[in-house]
C-alpha cells in the first residue's frame, strides 16, 4: 500500500501516496476513456504520476473519474470539490466540499535564480537570509495552491498572489492573499516538511 502520509482534517480528505515498484498500476482500469487520448504521449514518469493520482481516487471514491475542464481537474459526478499535484515519486489527491489547493515542492537552490519573478515585496521583508530556500520554496508552493483555487490568465503569481509572514517553526494557520483592483480574498494555509519536500494546502 503506498499511503504514505494522511493530512486529511476536518474540511478535507488529502491523502499523499509514493510510489512503489511492487505497486501495480493498470491503465485500463485506471484510465478513464475520456483521457485515453490526453495521455497516449504522456512520459512514463508523468504517466505514473497520473496512474497514482486515480488509485488514490479508487481507493475513496471508487464510482468517480477525474475529467478536465480545460486544464483544470475537476470530479465527475461533480459532488465534490478536488486538488492534485505531483513530484515523482510522490502524488496527492485533495477531496473537499469546498475549493481547495495543494502543492508539493522539493526543495532546491535554483529557487534562488527566479526568486524575481513570483516574490512579493512585502514578502522578502520577513524571509530570514539563511534560510531562504525554504521560505523561497514555501512560498512558491502556497502561491501554486491558492492558483489552483483562485485563478486568471491575467494574474501573475508576482503582483496578485500575497503570502503574509509566517515561521517555518509554526507553519500553520498561513494567511494568503489573492488580490486585484476588484477582488481581495483571504485564504488561510498550512504547510507540512517531510524529506526533503514541502507540502501546502490552502482552503
Amino acid at each position: 500500500m503506498p499511503l504514505y502520509r494522511d493530512f486529511s482534517d476536518q474540511k478535507a480528505k488529502i491523502l499523499l501516496w509514493k510510489y512503489d515498484e511492487s505497486e501495480e498500476l493498470d491503465q485500463k482500469h485506471l484510465v478513464e476513456e475520456e483521457n485515453y487520448d490526453k495521455i497516449k504521449d504522456y512520459h512514463p514518469t508523468k504517466l505514473k504520476e497520473l496512474l497514482l493520482v486515480r488509485k488514490i481516487l479508487k481507493s475513496v471514491l471508487p464510482d468517480h473519474k477525474i475529467l478536465y475542464d480545460d486544464r483544470t481537474p475537476v470530479l465527475f459526478p461533480n459532488d465534490y470539490e478536488i486538488s492534485i499535484t505531483h513530484s515523482f515519486p510522490y502524488a496527492a489527491l485533495a477531496i473537499s466540499e469546498h475549493k481547495i489547493g495543494i502543492d508539493i515542492e522539493p526543495f532546491n537552490p535554483k529557487i534562488l535564480r527566479v526568486k524575481d519573478k513570483f516574490l512579493y515585496p512585502e514578502e522578502a521583508e520577513f524571509i530570514e537570509k539563511n534560510k531562504e530556500v525554504a521560505y523561497l520554496t514555501v512560498i512558491w508552493s502556497l502561491k501554486e495552491s491558492l492558483y489552483k483555487i483562485h485563478h486568471s490568465n491575467y494574474w501573475s503569481l508576482k503582483k496578485h498572489y500575497e503570502v503574509k509572514p509566517f515561521d517555518l517553526d509554526f507553519p500553520y494557520n498561513i494567511m494568503c492573499r489573492v488580490h486585484d483592483d476588484k477582488v481581495s480574498d483571504l485564504f488561510k494555509a498550512r504547510v507540512e516538511f517531510f524529506d526533503n519536500y514541502c507540502f501546502t494546502i490552502v482552503n
